[in-house]
């Protein structure tokens, strides 16, 4: 049962709705078809029953029940009155229809209807459907009573017909909600169809184009942004793929040239057992010079691949980086200026603070007045400027500025370890950014992050 469903169940999203559109509709259908059919089949019913009524209300005023015995007065029209008409006295009956008999069904059940003595209706099915009313006559000492019959065969068929009808435009309903239901989905599927299209296109080519801009219903604005973080993580992602092939690439290429220079070496002209024992040695110590390059390489790939993919709003991150400051060096002012009034850089918000954190901190410690955090674009990056007004670097430890653990001056009164500049060096890095010392600056110092846009 399992596998049948499975297999007939529909695969596409416009199917599995439209199914589920076709279903409701009709059960929806279903039930307003039987309530419908039902209400005409009992005014169908009230109806017959009102003519009978009638029609014993026209036959009892012929009957004449003012003495001790029942009669039945000779009126024109005669025929038509006594049409499917029955006449009582007490329990003896006195007329009944020429085409019925004394024995027959609808006389026995006109006989048990006098008997009840009450306006009552009852259907019996001999041939045909056949409505039975009785009606007692009032007044006078004789108990008479009238019983009219109707054939409920162009009832029935009107009802049937209704049936039908109904029956008919339940289906061409389903139909017609099926197919616009197909349509309708499809039209508001068009648009997830073209987003998944440009996304498959953007993430191959790592283009910038994003879904973001442009401006669409609150359900599809959700998705694009989905997508569009997709996107930033495949563009890091194939961003740091490339850096690694260019920094294998470069890496190997000294190992490859000292294997070939080598080898062409041992093979231009006979060699002794020591000569190819050197050479031997020679080509499987470049060998495994590459493989640890490719170990380094490959292990520091996948670090950054897991931390780096991402974008950043760069302002935010500033100024949130300054608020939580707190209180500061006495009579110091931390500014954030931006060239532009929305940067976005290539790695998570996370990555961006613990870059520039360290910088700020540098900063802090040593300017005497102020401190200014500038950003702004270049072409495929950004600039973040990180500039105190303090001593600045000593131009003799500017080498070694980068170098774990080293401080222009143990002395000086401030703390650290000398281990911030490093550390946002290598996570810029890790980033395809850079962390540079710009020496042109003769006031104070300037340390310059440079990342990837956004």
């Amino acid at each position: 049962m399992r596998a049948f469903a499975s297999r007939w169940w529909p695969r596409t999203l416009r199917g599995r709705l439209s199914l589920v559109a076709l279903t409701t509709a009709t059960i929806l259908m279903v039930i307003l078809t039987v309530a419908f059919n039902t209400v005409v089949r009992r005014h169908l019913q009230h109806q017959a029953d009102d003519e009978l009524r009638t029609r014993a209300a026209a036959v009892a005023a012929t009957v004449v029940t003012d003495g001790s015995r029942v009669r039945v007065l000779e009126t024109p029209g005669e025929e038509l009155l006594d049409t499917n008409v029955w006449i009582y006295s007490g329990g003896r009956l006195l007329e009944k229809p020429s085409s019925a008999t004394a024995t027959s069904p609808l006389t026995r059940a006109a006989g048990r209807l006098v008997a009840r003595g009450a306006r009552t209706c009852v259907t019996v099915h001999s041939h045909d459907e056949v409505r039975l009313c009785s009606r007692p006559v009032p007044g006078g000492k004789g108990a008479a009573s009238v019983v009219t019959a109707l054939d409920l065969s162009p009832y029935r068929g009107s009802a049937d017909t209704m049936l039908f009808a109904s029956l008919a435009l339940d289906a061409a309903m389903l139909a017609c909600t099926y197919a616009l239901t197909r349509l309708a989905v499809g039209r508001a599927l068009r648009p997830v169809r073209s987003m998944t299209e440009h996304a498959t296109q953007w993430s191959a080519i790592a283009s910038q184009e994003r879904f973001g801009a442009v401006t669409r219903p609150t359900e599809l604005a959700q998705l694009g942004g989905s997508l569009d973080a997709l996107l930033d993580r495949i563009r890091a992602l194939l961003r740091h793929e490339q850096q690694l092939t260019q920094e294998l690439s470069h890496e190997l290429r000294n190992p490859l040239a000292r294997i070939i220079a080598e080898l062409d070496w041992w093979g231009a002209r006979p060699r002794s057992d020591a000569d190819t024992k050197a050479t031997h040695a020679a080509i499987a110590d470049a060998a495994q010079s590459m493989r640890t390059i490719c170990d380094t390489l490959l292990d520091e790939a996948r670090d950054s691949a897991a931390t780096a993919p991402g974008t950043a709003d760069v302002l935010p991150v500033l100024h949130r980086l300054v608020d939580r400051l707190g209180p500061t060096k006495v009579g110091v002012e931390v500014v954030v200026t931006a060239c532009e009034p929305r940067l976005s850089a290539g790695v998570p918000d996370a990555l961006l603070e613990r870059i520039v954190s360290p910088l700020l901190d540098n900063a802090l410690r040593h300017a005497r007045t102020r401190v200014e955090i500038l950003a702004r674009a270049r072409p495929g990056n950004v600039r973040v400027e990180v500039e105190d007004d303090g001593p600045g670097v000593p131009a003799s430890f500017a080498a070694q500025l980068f170098q774990p653990g080293r401080r222009a001056d143990p002395e000086d009164g401030h703390g650290g370890a000398g281990l911030g500049l490093p550390l946002a060096r290598r996570l810029a890095r890790s980033a395809g950014g850079e962390v540079d010392h710009d020496g042109r600056h003769t006031s104070g110092a300037t340390f310059v992050v440079t990342l990837p846009a956004g």
